[in-house]
């Protein structure tokens, strides 16, 4: 099937929520994917706007302002600047930033809704929701705290527990108490709003499954995994009131939806932009929608929006939907709530200048498939390797080169050899390759093809030995600098889209303002007789200490977020003193100590127990200690345990350990020396 020509592009990032700062797992999943794309389709000289904005309602919200003592709208006052600042400063190129708390965004968002009430696309529903009778309100899903029914977590939230990760009901916690009050919610019937999501499941699946094959697989599964399924009618409204009240009568006390709020922002924020033009970038069958999400949005973008969209009527809907996967931290999932995350503000405060070194390895490192993982080691080594040796490298020789030997001055082409023929065939259809990936979304192998171009010129430059040829013949000399120049223009064009700020650098050096898309793979970017900027490094190198500093702040993370979690365990029920005496704890000699074959936690034991008759013990322990560390100690186990197999071997009792706070395990032992068999009493 042919592509639709479009005139412009609406391209949408997802709105970050203002109760923290932006990490890194956002810019990788997110904001640098889409700023490439915007960036690309700006050099091409296409029309388009990038639309962004900070998402301001909520529970979370409303929970960190009561923890703080502070009101809802100071919460998010304060994160919206911080994350719009950040942006600003990382070189995300939002047409507008703006929010949800803005009176264009509470006006449409709240005309949007009536509309659908008024056309009868809603449904009244009543259930029963938990209500604290204490404060005198309903209770959103993540006011309600109660034991996982899964893991048996104490503190699952009513929607998710974080420790397995399992998505809940609130009914489904055991001993539900309100976040608010600590007392015991009660259940309470109350009326809400739907979008009766079961009307539009064979109009998605057809508009989806149908046509739009070319989204990403992971996009594409995702929806189709919930379109087999029989999809639900949807709250709208919530009991709660931080948001947009409702605006139809019997709404009082109750807002919009934050899902159903948060993707009209996408259209409020246009409006602001744009108030008198805004329409042709949602309405206009010859604008094209592109949202950029991260897959924990997908359901909301291409079913829930969608949907909403078409009850409206008059939108149009979202082309693409390139959702990424998620971004790992020194492989451990980023998380907020434990603060393992790479912040945005900290990072711009601690590696100033360094911009372009992160959109370089986020983009290098893409979770566009699948997750990934960012390590500081790799972030080292790809600037140092990579944005250095190689692409900085390269620059630096050529722009050097052409100072020495012909002042800085752009020489004539002269004559080419086949060395020189070659080097312009290996770039001459660099445009179309690096098309090819930007615009079905592959980024990751664009700016490999970017950097590519800086191989193609070092390799050129080594072999072609500049610096020995001026020696017998100077006029040779001219077209290597020449073509090495072409190049380095090209790489500006090029790693324009990646790299902002260091091809706005490249620029200067070169004494040229802009160069334009189209004139990528071209050998004539730079004419004879130009003189260049003055030549200066373009990356630098990163040293170990700076990687150390990132690395053991996160170290001191960890420690914190042990310590935090640390609490003693449970005491078990009580038991009576002749169950308890059943139980025969002796003292053991560790003989000797192996690990098991083919098994990385058991150890294999060899005790004197005082029998006479040396005891086998197996225990799981390997992960904590040596062997050798543990021949000749003391230690307490159970000697009346039933026998049990574990990996072929006979375990004759239990070696007795503590666990620590880390989950570390250290084996119990005696202060006095003692006979082995000795009775614990």
């Amino acid at each position: 099937m042919e592509q639709k020509q479009y005139k412009r592009t609406t391209v949408t990032a997802a709105l970050p929520y203002a109760n923290g700062g932006v990490h890194i797992g956002h810019l990788a999943g997110v904001y640098v994917p889409a700023d490439i794309y915007v960036r690309y389709l700006r050099l091409k000289g296409q029309d388009v706007i990038f639309i962004c904005g900070s998402d301001e309602h909520g529970v979370p919200i409303t929970i960190r302002a009561r923890k703080e003592g502070i009101t809802p709208q100071d919460v998010v006052d304060r994160y919206h600047e911080m994350i719009k600042k950040s942006f600003s400063e990382f070189g995300i190129s939002f047409d507008i930033y703006s929010r949800t708390t803005s009176d264009t965004h509470h006006k449409l968002a709240s005309d949007f809704f009536k509309k659908l009430y008024e056309d009868g696309k809603l449904t009244e529903q009543v259930s029963e929701q938990y209500y604290d009778e204490e404060a005198g309100q309903f209770l959103a899903d993540r006011y309600i705290i109660g034991e996982c029914p899964h893991c048996h977590n104490p503190k699952a939230y009513g929607d998710q527990c974080e420790k397995c990760g399992r998505d809940l009901e609130p009914k489904e916690l055991i001993n539900p108490q309100s976040a608010i009050s600590g007392s015991k919610p009660v259940l309470k019937t109350t009326k809400n709003w739907y979008l009766p999501l079961n009307e539009y499941q064979e109009w998605l699946k057809e508009w989806i499954l149908d046509g739009h094959k070319e989204w990403r697989p992971n996009v594409y599964g995702q929806c189709k995994s919930w379109l087999d399924l029989d999809l639900q009618p949807r709250a709208m409204t919530r009991d709660l009131n931080w948001g947009i009240p409702v605006p139809v009568e019997g709404g009082e006390g109750k807002v919009l939806y934050v899902w159903f709020d948060a993707p009209i922002g996408y259209i409020s924020n246009t409006k602001e932009l744009l108030p008198d033009t805004w329409e042709k970038w949602w309405k206009d069958e010859d604008t094209r929608l592109v949202h950029f999400i991260g897959k924990d949005n997908i359901v909301f973008h291409c079913i829930v929006f969608p949907s909403m969209l078409k009850a409206h009527g008059g939108y149009i809907l979202p082309d693409n939907v390139p959702a990424n996967e998620f971004l790992n931290l020194e492989n451990d999932k980023i998380s907020t709530s434990r603060n393992w995350a790479v912040w945005l503000h900290d990072y711009l405060l601690e590696l100033p200048d360094k911009q372009d070194v992160l959109r370089y390895v986020l983009t290098a490192n893409a979770p566009e498939t699948k997750d990934n993982n960012f390590t500081w080691k790799d972030f080292q080594d790809r600037n140092n390797n990579e944005l250095v040796a190689v692409y900085g490298n390269f620059v630096n020789r050529a722009l050097q080169l052409t100072k020495k030997y012909w002042d800085g001055v752009v020489p004539e082409c002269g004559e080419l050899t086949d060395t020189d023929r070659q080097t312009l065939d290996e770039f001459k259809d660099v445009k179309q390759r690096l098309e090819d990936y930007l615009d079905v979304f592959k980024f990751r192998e664009a700016q490999k093809e970017a950097m590519n171009l800086a191989r193609i010129g070092n390799r050129y430059i080594t072999e072609c030995e500049p610096w020995k040829v001026w020696k017998t013949d100077p006029g040779r000399v001219e077209t290597i600098l020449y073509i090495s120049l072409q190049l380095v223009g090209n790489l500006a064009i090029a790693f324009e889209p990646f790299l902002p700020f260091s091809s706005a650098r490249l620029r200067r050096m070169l004494n040229i303002d802009s160069f334009e898309w189209n004139s990528l793979g071209r050998t004539d970017l730079l004419k004879p007789g130009h003189r260049l900027g003055e030549p200066e490094l373009l990356f630098a190198k990163i040293e170990d200490d700076t990687i150390a500093y990132q690395l053991n702040k996160l170290e001191e993370t960890k420690k914190a977020n042990e310590a935090a979690a640390y609490k003693a365990q449970p005491i078990k029920p009580v038991v009576a003193f002749d169950d308890f005496e059943k139980i025969d704890i002796r003292v053991g000699h560790i003989k000797a100590c192996e690990k098991v074959k083919k098994a990385d936690k058991l150890l294999k034991f060899t005790l004197d127990d005082g029998s006479g008759t040396d005891r086998t013990i197996v225990s799981g322990i390997a992960k904590y200690y040596k062997p050798e560390e543990l021949i000749g100690k003391d230690v307490l186990f159970i000697a009346n345990l039933a026998p049990r197999k574990l990996m072929g071997i006979e375990s004759q009792g239990m070696i007795l350990s503590a666990e620590n706070f880390d989950g570390d395990l250290s084996v119990t032992s005696i202060l006095r020396e003692v006979k082995p068999g000795s009775k614990v009493c």
